[in-house]
């Protein structure tokens, strides 16, 4: 294996995330599924939501960009590889991510389409309704890969969310490929329902072709992957088959398998759940911090677990507290 430079180099969808605050009639009124992701796949239509929308926020976001900004909160090393378009948010977002500490080399793509953005409708339970206009993101070609970036890391992160467009899921196969080559574990986070429904197949085969050493999902996604009726059967179905498996269950906790082991934390606790915005993207960046240096199962889930309390008690997708102090005072 070569050395590492990196903790973590993720890949993933370059995104810039309007944040607004909604309530259910809005979300009723355009037939938006509450608390999911859906794709808005005409700019025409995205600008026709984000007219709609109240006043809104603009952060640089996308999954596991949010995750790599996380790890360098928590004092890691991290790169990330996504595409952006030459035009002001693509600016605006490679502006962003450097600015946290992440190196990010991607060269813009010239022309349209404009880079991509995410219409995020809050309800005031707290809940997130994402409307993604994937736009350049979608283009993310085998060639932009930084290969040495990927050779010199501990672990490589995949966002699943990226697998739907076929371009980024050949560059990704191809990522798997070095990594495999140069000996770094891959982690893979399946995103979302929708995800999964659409490529179940493939997601399974780079499982049980052993290309995937840490899957992340939550309970809807882990049942869905197994299409299974409850979670301890999808557990039963798919923790044999992939060497560590970290499943949230929101309000429930956390928990990890590995090796026919089960370890569990509980949430963080908070006065209040403002925004559930990157939840998981945070809670993956403390577990991945930690296996990245070496805690155990258990450590790293309770950082995952402060990583995303402290996400979901604002707005936004990324922290802004101190979550490396945070993460250390409860560690202990």
């Amino acid at each position: 294996m070569t050395s590492t430079r990196y903790d973590v180099v993720a890949i993933g969808n370059a995104i810039v995330d309007v944040l607004s605050k909604a309530d259910d009639a809005f979300i009723a009124e355009r037939a938006l599924n509450k608390g999911s992701m859906q794709l808005v796949f005409s700019m025409d239509e995205a600008e026709a939501l984000y007219a709609a929308m109240g006043p809104g926020v603009e952060i640089s976001g996308g999954s596991a960009a949010n995750t790599v900004a996380g790890i360098s909160a928590l004092g890691g090393r991290t790169g990330f590889i996504g595409q952006v378009a030459d035009d002001q948010l693509g600016h605006v977002f490679a502006h962003d991510i450097k600015a946290v500490g992440v190196d990010f080399t991607t060269e813009p793509r010239p022309g349209e389409p404009s880079t991509a953005r995410c219409l995020i409708l809050v309800t005031p339970d707290g809940q997130r309704t994402m409307n993604t206009y994937l736009g350049a993101s979608q283009f993310l070609p085998e060639a932009a890969l930084d290969l040495g970036m990927i050779r010199s890391a501990s672990i490589l992160y995949l966002e699943g969310y990226l697998w739907d467009p076929e371009e980024p899921r050949a560059a990704m196969r191809a990522a798997i490929a070095a990594s495999r080559e140069a000996g770094l574990r891959v982690a893979l986070t399946l995103s979302d329902v929708f995800c999964i429904s659409r490529h179940r197949g493939d997601f399974v085969a780079l499982i049980d072709n052993g290309d995937v050493d840490i899957l992340f999902a939550n309970e809807a996604e882990i049942i869905s992957l197994t299409e299974q009726n409850d979670l301890e059967g999808a557990l039963a179905a798919i923790a044999p088959r992939v060497p560590l498996l970290v499943v949230t269950c929101g309000a429930d906790g956390a928990m990890a398998l590995k090796d026919g082991e089960r370890v569990t934390v509980k949430a963080e606790p908070i006065d209040q759940v403002v925004d559930t915005t990157g939840a998981g993207d945070l809670f993956a960046a403390g577990f991945l911090h930690g296996q990245a240096r070496g805690l155990s199962l258990e450590q790293s889930l309770t950082a995952g677990a402060v990583c995303a309390a402290e996400v979901i008690s604002h707005i936004g997708a990324r922290p802004v507290a101190d979550i490396k102090a945070l993460v250390e005072a409860r560690l202990g």
